[in-house]
């Protein structure tokens, strides 16, 4: 399987299932559905009632996210640093400006920091979307597997699918 980089190794990466399980820690969130999705970009992450404002001349974000899929409880409220602001073309098309912060992953008991654009995602499947630039050079996907490695929900299923390498 080739690569992008010599000393980045396939085998020294975490296999994801298409949905996986993860948790936000300096956000607060112990556990969320992710989708795990190679077409996007860049990782989004459900939020509403989204406020920036100033905090000793650091630009942050005020926002408050339901982790739980078609859920309005429990509410979490979150406060983090701004990391940048992009115009972010949707699922329908759309452009779209959102808020960027950089926060860390943890998933399948690996961590790493990602970069999550704020959106709505009330009337999507899933709260968040883990892309491809979240992905690259640390995981490869099995899209026919479902949360590896947890067994408090469903098990991973053995697949006879590829595993898909994300790199650019």
């Amino acid at each position: 399987m080739a690569t992008t980089r010599k000393n980045s190794k396939a085998s020294e990466r975490v296999v994801l299932g298409w949905r996986e399980w993860v948790g936000l820690p300096s956000l607060g969130v112990d556990r969320i559905k992710v989708k795990v999705d190679t077409g996007a970009r860049t990782s989004s992450l459900h939020a509403h009632r989204i406020r920036t404002f100033q905090r000793d001349g650091v630009e942050m974000v005020e926002f408050f996210m339901h982790p739980v899929q078609r859920k309005s409880s429990p509410e979490v409220h979150c406060e983090h640093r701004i990391h940048d602001k992009r115009s972010v073309a949707s699922s329908n098309g759309q452009s779209e400006d959102r808020i960027v912060i950089r926060t860390d992953v943890e998933i399948l008991g690996h961590s790493w920091p990602i970069e999550v654009t704020l959106t709505n995602r009330d009337e999507m499947g899933f709260r968040m979307l883990l892309g491809r630039e979240a992905l690259r050079r640390r995981a490869l996907v099995d899209p026919g597997a479902s949360f590896r490695g947890n067994s408090r929900t469903v098990a991973a299923e053995p697949s006879s699918s590829s595993e898909v390498e994300v790199s650019e």
